[in-house]
């Protein structure tokens, strides 16, 4: 679907606002928590490979769009981008950790992951009224 060009400056507001509030702080839990575990893996150390480029570059077009920079096709690329990484992530890291790792394993891995996730939950976001 095609951004009209008059919310294009509130897209951006918005996808800025979300890394600020929430993402950068999950991909940091993924990078110093997840990603190490998972590493102990090494058929698994590809996937983690792939998923440090997503972020490279997710970071990259959120910072572009925090600059309002971004045009509507980027845009419409980093929406897709995004999704494909939580899918990657979803149905192939967590799951075959799950099929790797012990479960008391898993477990911590799991109360470590939710204390570092905690401010991101604790941040209130505000409805975008000019949507």
């Amino acid at each position: 679907m095609p951004i009209e060009d008059a919310k294009l400056a509130a897209w951006q507001a918005e996808i800025a606002q979300e890394f600020e509030s929430e993402i950068k702080v999950h991909f940091a839990a993924e990078e110093q928590i997840v990603f190490p575990a998972a590493r102990t893996f090494g058929e698994l150390n590809p996937l983690i490979e792939d998923l440090l480029a997503d972020h490279q570059w997710l970071r990259a077009s959120f910072a572009k769009a925090e600059a309002r920079q971004s045009s509507q096709a980027e845009l419409l690329a980093f929406t897709r981008r995004l999704s494909e990484h939580v899918r990657k992530e979803e149905r192939r890291l967590f799951e075959r950790l799950q099929e790797l790792m012990p479960k008391e394993e898993l477990s911590k891995l799991g109360h470590a992951l939710e204390r570092a996730l905690e401010s991101a939950s604790q941040v209130c976001s505000l409805p975008n009224p000019k949507k």
